[in-house]
């Protein structure tokens, strides 16, 4: 890291795409590798964390990393077209260059979940911060107990990281759920929303955790089902949340939620930390 961005974290270090893929319905892939100093600022980012990537001359947007360091020293992003910054990214393609700031906040306790059973649940581009969660069980399948993966979508078309799902299923003591409330003509899989699928799975709380990523409704409820229903505690249920974020460092206060700040005390909690405080993500 250079002593000018020890001093200024609001600079960016430069990436170049070197490569670029659709990964769903106006959801991008982009894979970037760091140049002035950024691959050593990242060289040991945590699943969970973020950065802001930059689009020149535009702006830039916090995205969850959906990469592990150990699978290599590129940084992977998941991009939905959605405004300015994300459409003048979806416009790029390998060779080009951005902007990439971090990495950021807190991430999930993966030492302390070692031994335990995962229930890893991901609505829509919220699969995104979980990919790693999932990468670093299967890269070191025997530090954890059962991995389900429930996953699900409106429709098929916005499923994220299709190409992986044989390498999921495959992996030992892994079942992966698929789900979708609007299916096509060609879908097999379960249909209904995520808690329909989470009720008919019904995983145990018995030395187990969940991990859950989506829109704050899809939080709300799955953790609501999994406590009233399946006999989870509230800490036994982590998430990551989204929030609009311009600093990134805790300072400029846009992402509170009650007396935290996501950037910094999160984008990773415990319902028990943030339940009651969800509703305003409504």
């Amino acid at each position: 890291m250079t002593e000018l961005q020890t001093q200024n974290p609001m600079l960016p270090y430069i990436g170049k795409l070197v490569a670029v893929k659709d990964l769903a319905n106006e959801i991008k892939l982009f894979r970037v590798a760091l140049q002035n100093g950024g691959s050593e600022a990242f060289r040991d980012y945590k699943p969970g964390q973020f950065a802001f990537l930059s689009a020149w001359g535009v702006g830039e947007a916090p995205f969850g990393i959906a990469s592990v360091p150990q699978r290599g020293q590129t940084l992977d992003f998941a991009v939905n077209r959605l405004g300015a910054v994300t459409n003048e990214l979806h416009e790029l393609g390998p060779g080009d260059l951005v902007g990439v700031r971090g990495p950021l906040g807190n991430w999930f306790p993966m030492e302390k979940f070692k031994g335990k059973n995962l229930i890893v649940i991901g609505g829509g581009i919220g699969g995104a911060p979980l990919r790693p969660v999932i990468q670093t069980v299967l890269d070191q399948r025997a530090d954890y107990g059962h991995l389900s993966i429930l996953w699900a979508a409106r429709h098929p078309s916005l499923l994220v990281f299709t190409d992986e799902y044989e390498e999921w299923r495959q992996t030992p003591a892994t079942d992966l759920y698929l789900t979708v409330d609007q299916p096509d003509e060609r879908w097999t899989y379960n249909i209904g929303l995520i808690t329909d699928l989470l009720a008919r799975v019904a995983p145990s709380p018995v030395n187990a955790v969940s991990i859950i990523c989506g829109p704050p409704v899809m939080i709300h409820f799955v953790n609501k089902m999994l406590v009233e229903q399946l006999g989870f505690a509230p800490a036994q249920n982590y998430v990551t949340l989204e929030a609009r974020m311009h600093c990134g460092i805790g300072k400029c206060g846009r992402c509170n939620l009650g007396d935290k700040l996501v950037c910094v005390d999160g984008p990773v909690f415990t319902m028990e930390e943030v339940g009651d405080l969800l509703e305003s993500f409504l």
